[in-house]
């Protein structure tokens, strides 16, 4: 079974500190995976290296065999569709274009479209729209869009460039209990596109029936890593959390309940 990313005891240390320590983790080929931990666990420090923006103080990263430090990140980065927070900054840049615009900039990774679009770049792009149910938006220009809108053409953007893995880092942020639920079914489209998912989050019941795995940081450390149900325990999750928990499963999906007295 090919492997998607591969740490094998990857340190990262900043001003002299250890941010990450010895993080042993394997992602394969068919699995779609949860990254779960409290702020500060190292979730987003590991992204930056799966993505290649910093390099392991010592071991090693793989992913889709091109091992970093060795290898032309740029170049692969192309194949990894990122939506996360740290976008925002690139917001006020789209917020005249029209939705369809913003998702076919994706095809050359830019905000804003600078290069000729040809016509089977727009097919696509229409092709996205559809399958993200977001063709009423079309003509719509980025501002406008609600939050969970534009997070969710985000998406569509990322997935124009056809990438082998998308990483959605904590999508559901500030978004009401009905846009999370709209947010959270567009897994299933994204899966359908053959795409291999990295989910991060801090809540539970956003790992949805789609992702089949999960890891588990605390403290810049594996705690767990596994197939979600036997990563997801009440045990583990009150060690991590730092506080009693019960996990309860409906419908294939994790809730959490926090246990008083």
């Amino acid at each position: 079974m090919e492997t998607i990313v591969k740490c094998s005891n990857v340190t990262w240390v900043r001003e002299g500190k250890s941010v990450l320590s010895e993080v042993n983790w394997e992602m394969k080929q068919g699995e779609h995976w949860c990254i779960l931990g409290l702020n500060g666990s190292g979730k987003t420090t590991l992204l930056n290296l799966i993505n290649g923006y910093v390099f392991p103080t010592s071991g090693e990263i793989s992913v889709m065999g091109k091992v970093s430090g060795k290898t032309n990140f740029p170049e692969l980065r192309k194949k990894i569709g990122y939506v996360s927070s740290s976008l925002d900054s690139f917001l006020p840049m789209m917020q005249r274009e029209a939705v369809e615009e913003v998702v076919v900039s994706g095809k050359f990774a830019s905000f804003g479209l600078y290069e000729k679009v040809s016509g089977q770049d727009w097919q696509t792009a229409e092709e996205i729209l559809h399958s993200l149910r977001l063709h009423h938006l079309r003509g719509k220009t980025f501002g406008v869009l609600s939050q969970g809108e534009q997070r969710r053409v985000l998406i569509g953007r990322a997935l124009m460039s056809s990438p082998d893995m998308l990483i959605l880092d904590e999508p559901c942020t500030g978004l009401d209990v009905r846009t999370r639920e709209e947010m959270l079914s567009l897994m299933a489209e994204i899966k359908a596109r053959g795409c291999h998912l990295i989910y991060v989050t801090h809540h539970i019941e956003e790992i949805s029936p789609i992702l089949t795995h999960v890891l588990m940081m605390q403290d810049g450390k594996v705690a767990a890593s596994g197939q979600k149900q036997e990563v997801l325990t009440s045990s583990l999750l009150s060690e991590v959390f730092k506080l009693p928990v019960d996990v309860e499963w409906m419908n294939d999906r994790p809730w959490l309940k926090i246990v008083r007295g």
